[in-house]
């Protein structure tokens, strides 16, 4: 910064107000500065940048998995609300992994992170105790946490609006294909809905109803074919994701099944292709940008000192498509 100010004949102080965007220098000057700095290389240091304002200009997230779509579309409207204030998005991903997850946070620490997002609200007590030893604002975003600030989707509600939809219908026969429960809030608080709609009737989800699996579509095909092939074979599946419910539907179109003539199918989320599919998905819509951006907001006021609500329910919408429909002889 100091051959910049040299060249130029400024201060490191000028320097400083122009590579931050202050308005208050003069045009032409900003130019001349801004060139200077281009031919001599120059580019702040982030780490130096820091230590001298006490303050840092990055926030970190660290999520699941880069594969679900959903993740991916929060971190994008995440980063660039962020951006517009000026702030840097660090990431990582855990894989599922909570000592992964604690090692990935450990590493945005020291990098001076101002703030930190995370999916869920299962983590482990040392990064908890982590953050609140270094005081960095936590938002954990996709899930309803009432020990720690979220924005995120109320999934036993979720769980429960599908159930209640297709009970509605006249099912009474349920199949769940769900992600890994044990390594995800929102899917065991969507089983929960699932049960507690079912239970209101009168009806439970069987055991052998309920199958576990990895987030992909070929996952949901091989756990569809394991429905269908039990003693009693469901009239309606709900899917914890799309990507689970197109392998469901991919399976049943292969083996014969009637969609949604024999069987209906539902998924969540809502992604893009599920308008798509034949016939097209019926789905609980998540707004998987409102969770980034509304994260981001909660973030960027935390740092900022300004006042802000520590809680917050993305609305759903359940989207009535074509791969639902009443059961037959009811």
């Amino acid at each position: 910064m100091l051959d910049v100010a040299r060249a130029a004949g400024v201060s490191t102080a000028t320097v400083s107000r122009v590579l931050n965007g202050n308005a208050t220098v003069a045009a032409e000057l900003q130019n001349r500065v801004r060139e200077i700095a281009q031919t001599l290389g120059y580019t702040p240091h982030a780490a130096a940048r820091a230590l001298a304002s006490q303050r840092s200009k990055t926030i970190g997230a660290v999520i699941p998995s880069l594969e679900n779509q959903n993740f991916a579309i929060g971190v994008f409207a995440l980063q660039k609300r962020i951006g517009e204030a000026g702030y840097t998005l660090l990431l990582g991903c855990s894989y599922y992994d909570q000592e992964d997850e604690l090692k990935q946070v450990r590493a945005l620490i020291a990098d001076g992170i101002a703030g930190l997002m995370l999916v869920g609200r299962n983590h482990s007590p040392a990064l908890y105790e982590l953050i609140e030893k270094e005081q960095i604002p936590l938002v954990n975003g996709w899930t309803v946490d009432h020990d720690h600030p979220y924005v995120g989707f109320d999934n036993v509600a979720v769980g429960r609006r599908l159930a209640e939809y297709l009970l509605e219908l006249g099912h009474v026969r349920f199949g769940m294909i769900t992600q890994m429960t044990q390594h995800s809030d929102r899917a065991a608080d969507r089983v929960v809905g699932v049960r507690a709609a079912l239970q209101s009737r009168g009806l439970q989800l069987r055991h052998e109803h309920l199958i576990e699996m990895p987030h992909k579509i070929i996952e949901g095909q091989m756990a569809m074919k394991a429905l269908m092939n039990g003693p009693e074979r469901p009239t309606a599946v709900i899917c914890g994701t799309d990507l689970l419910a197109i392998g469901a539907l991919a399976e049943a179109r292969e083996s014969g099944i009637d969609v949604p003539g024999e069987l209906s199918i539902a998924g969540i989320n809502d992604i893009e292709f599920s308008s798509f599919t034949s016939p097209p998905l019926t789905t609980m819509r998540l707004a998987a940008d409102e969770i980034g951006a509304r994260s981001a907001e909660y973030l960027l006021a935390r740092i900022e000192g300004r006042p802000v609500s520590s809680q917050y329910i993305v609305p759903t919408d359940l989207i009535v498509r074509g791969t639902t429909g009443r059961p037959r002889n009811t």
